[in-house]
């Protein structure tokens, strides 16, 4: 009798320890040498310069192209003529806000609309990590929908992105299976080993948010990818049609005043409040102070295309662009524009025209960063410093007492 009962703990045990082991793993490696070194970017990086970036070594550009339904990345098509024209890799996200399978497929049609036309070097991505007090059930109905859809309306391979902790707690099995995982971990990722996930390998990890790659304004997400990142089928992605009326594109920046509520503020400029709080990561939508810079997505875009002369950024105007627009994409003003390309009405501006953005080889866009100063470049204006570093204009003028905010000058040394 004894030896029965010792038996079946035996099996008992063996049992229980081969569930465990189907329904998680106990080690989390790459699937191969993690040897392309890559970024990924959105509207918060501004304007880059892809020439310099695949010079310092970047060989993988993650781009953003959507999110939610109804909001397309306001830089995602410049990033993605830009990284194309100098021979980078490149790969497209969604950021997910579904909060049922319905929403689910209307937001995979939206992500698949957005990049029609378009060629992917490699597997999209789906960005799900804000889940609203969403069960893990039903976050994984919505995950397994989006990501069906997407393959089904793209004919593209998708991956997951996740970080650790949703990577630990939240994401199936069954979706491990089916879908290879990007995570997030900044540290070691020799470290991973020690994890314990439903997924045992992964072919990315994005390893900071803090890096600094040249040819990029402030700091920017960096990444390892293995060779499993890559498609297969580069075709160019068939076209889906919209599912809405209007798509949410351009990103302003606002600096709240005295007085102002997030709904009020929401209201002004035609969205709502919970992609206010989505977009600026707000822990608390009744907390905001004077000041605050905020971003918000409105029904217009910056796209089309840039070339280099020698030293200079050409910008080829797009049908509804205005100069003030296009000022305000790469952080200088109007008059900068108006002067340098000798415009006589600066209200006039044609499709096709050829805009200078830069001068000469003197004059550049780009961050002069030494020991956290920057230093002003001609036809720099603070409110473009505070935007390109996500700060607001008082912000500089307190730390640097500065007086007068409308007077600054080429080769002023301003701490950021």
């Amino acid at each position: 009798m004894k030896k029965r009962k010792s038996l079946f703990v035996i099996v008992m045990i063996f049992t229980f320890l081969f569930f465990v082991n189907r329904n998680s793993s106990y080690a989390l490696t790459p699937s191969a040498d993690p040897s392309y070194q890559g970024i990924d970017v959105s509207n918060w990086q501004g304007y880059i310069d892809y020439r310099q970036v695949k010079e310092s070594g970047i060989e993988v550009v993650y781009i953003k192209a959507s999110q939610g339904s109804n909001i397309k990345d306001a830089y995602f098509d410049i990033n993605y003529e830009n990284a194309k024209a100098e021979g980078l890799k490149v790969g497209f996200y969604h950021f997910l806000t579904a909060t049922n399978t319905s929403e689910a497929e209307r937001e995979a049609r939206f992500f698949a609309s957005v990049i029609a036309g378009k060629q992917p070097d490699c597997k999209l991505v789906m960005d799900y990590e804000v889940f609203g007090g969403v069960s893990i059930e039903e976050s994984n109905n919505i995950a397994q929908v989006f990501l069906e859809s997407v393959k089904r309306l793209t004919n593209k391979d998708i991956i997951v992105y996740s970080d650790l902790s949703n990577a630990e707690n939240r994401f199936s099995r069954q979706i491990a299976d089916n879908y290879e995982l990007w995570i997030a971990y900044y540290g070691d990722y020799n470290n991973l080993r020690y994890v314990q996930t439903s997924w045992e390998r992964w072919i990315g990890v994005q390893y900071t948010d803090r890096g600094y790659v040249p040819g990029i304004r402030g700091n920017v997400d960096r990444d390892l990818y293995t060779e499993n990142i890559f498609l297969s089928d580069t075709s160019r992605i068939p076209n889906t049609e919209n599912p809405n009326e209007n798509i949410n594109t351009e990103t302003i920046f606002y600096t709240v005043k005295r007085g102002d509520t997030l709904s009020g503020i929401a209201n002004q400029y035609r969205t709502t409040v919970q992609e206010l709080v989505d977009i600026n990561n707000l822990s608390n939508p009744n907390l905001i102070y004077p000041g605050q810079t905020l971003r918000i997505q409105t029904n217009s875009t910056i796209h089309g295309s840039e070339t280099r002369g020698t030293g200079s950024i050409i910008y080829t105007v797009q049908r509804g662009n205005t100069l003030s627009q296009i000022a305000k994409a790469y952080g200088v003003t109007v008059s900068h524009i108006v002067e340098i390309n000798n415009i006589q009405n600066q209200n006039l501006i044609y499709p096709g025209e050829k805009l200078r953005i830069t001068e000469s080889n003197n004059t550049t866009l780009n961050p002069v960063i030494q020991n956290n100063f920057y230093t002003v470049q001609r036809g720099n204006t603070l409110s473009g410093i505070a935007r390109m570093y996500g700060v607001s204009v008082q912000y500089l003028v307190n730390l640097n007492g500065i007086s007068n905010p409308n007077l600054i000058y080429p080769g002023q040394m301003i701490r950021v």
